[in-house]
């Protein structure tokens, strides 16, 4: 077993920057689309590009209403986690159901200023103050705002590369953009474990192969899962996700046996389906 591998999970993402970047790609993204490709099926169900775009613009704005403006129109208070599912599909419905009526021309000037005020608004926060919404899948009660801000970045990153993949544009599987979307996907996994019994001091590492990826090791103490900074000498189960799928295994973009014939698993099998079923979105 290598000892050498830096171990990742336990440092806060600060990629508040990265925002910015990400939305100047999607901006020159969707300005070059044709007509008929704004009607193209994503991998998204029911969602074709003018669809995602329209989250994506929706969402926006919807952050900047209630959280810089503190502006709640919405009176109901999600008690329960499928409740947190059935509000936020609702709120995505609708926002889709209106934005996805604008041209294209329409949804991308308005696009461009969400997204200025958006960067603008994520790079003001004290990212170690607590966030205004939690981040549900990762099973936080409280969040700190580096992390609310992170999981914005796999929000706007991965809806884009659903873009880019549908319309066969070159996606954006760049180490400064993929990797932190990656490391935020996986901060949900000792969530994923809670379910999964074993004794203290199993071990699980998930590697995420190619120049965008990783390594991160999962380790069993007590009654909960938690990432180690040092590689153990012992590993009960290892997995291998490539970098081109790892995302799509996380976004629920990808059909299960085809993400498996390109997935090495190798160890105790029942160990690795915390991450074969974690899941990193609402919904």
């Amino acid at each position: 077993m290598e000892t050498h591998r830096r171990l990742e999970g336990y440092e806060p993402i600060l990629c508040a920057p990265l925002l910015r970047k990400v939305d100047r790609e999607l901006l020159h993204l969707l300005s070059s689309l044709t007509e008929e490709e704004w009607g193209y099926r994503t991998v998204s169900p029911r969602w074709e590009v003018r669809d995602v775009t329209a989250h994506l613009l929706d969402t926006a704005l919807r952050k900047l209403s209630m959280v810089r403006d503190a502006w709640f129109v919405e009176k109901q208070i999600p008690q329960t986690p499928q409740e947190v599912v059935s509000l936020v599909n609702r709120l995505n419905y609708e926002g889709v159901s209106v934005f996805r009526r604008l041209s294209p021309p329409v949804m991308i000037d308005l696009m461009k200023t969400a997204c200025e005020q958006s960067a603008d608004f994520h790079e003001s926060l004290d990212p170690f103050a607590k966030a205004t919404f939690n981040v549900s899948w990762a099973g936080e009660e409280t969040s700190a705002n580096w992390f609310d801000t992170a999981r914005e970045l796999t929000e706007r990153w991965h809806h884009q590369q659903q873009i880019r993949l549908a319309t066969g544009r070159p996606g954006i599987l760049t180490p400064e953009l993929y990797h932190p979307v990656l490391d935020c996907f996986i901060r949900g996994l000792p969530y994923a474990y809670r379910h999964i019994d074993a004794p203290s001091g199993i071990n699980v590492l998930l590697e995420i192969s190619g120049e965008c990826g990783g390594t991160w090791v999962l380790s069993r103490e007590e009654h909960r899962w938690h990432f180690l900074k040092e590689m153990p000498s012992r590993i009960a189960c290892s997995v291998t996700v490539p970098e081109q799928i790892a995302w799509m295994l996380f976004t629920k973009g990808i059909d299960r046996d085809v993400a498996m014939s390109q997935i090495a698993i190798d160890g105790d099998e029942r160990l690795a389906e915390g991450i074969l079923g974690h899941v990193a979105i609402v919904g």
